[in-house]
């Protein structure tokens, strides 16, 4: 069966700090698709974080290319094993240098979010599976 994937595409300052934030979450960059211009951090098997200086990104668009740190462009949301699975992630990144965000805590849905060093907007959510499935 074909699985999709999804390749989000982000502008950002400096590609070599955010190989090593991204790194020290623990992720993997894929060297095939990595250069100075770019971080190809390969979240899962189907999500992939396309990290391009701002230049090389300007390759991809005619349009402005937002300021992160004071527009949002988009909220983006990934799914985490447990509750602790989610704390673990952010806690990482705001020891790597992200910026505390929203905590949200439902009882049977709880997430957290963090400001990358270019400002982008990354949650990390837990839902109770047997709240999902019916």
């Amino acid at each position: 069966m074909y699985q999709q994937m999804i390749f989000v595409n982000l502008a950002v300052n400096d590609v070599d700090a955010t190989k090593t934030f991204f790194t020290s979450l623990g992720y993997t960059l894929n060297p095939q698709f990595s250069s100075d211009d770019c971080a190809c951090v390969v979240i899962s098997d189907t999500i992939v974080a396309m990290m391009l200086g701002k230049q090389r990104y300007a390759d991809f668009t005619e349009k402005e290319i937002a300021d992160s740190t004071k527009t949002s462009e988009a909220l983006l949301c990934l799914s985490a094993e447990s509750r602790e699975k989610v704390d673990e992630i952010v806690d990482k990144a705001i020891a790597a240098g992200a910026t505390a965000g929203k905590v949200q805590d439902y009882g049977t849905m709880y997430g957290r979010a963090f400001d990358d060093l270019d400002g982008h907007t990354w949650e990390f959510m837990w839902m109770d599976p047997s709240e999902v499935q019916g």
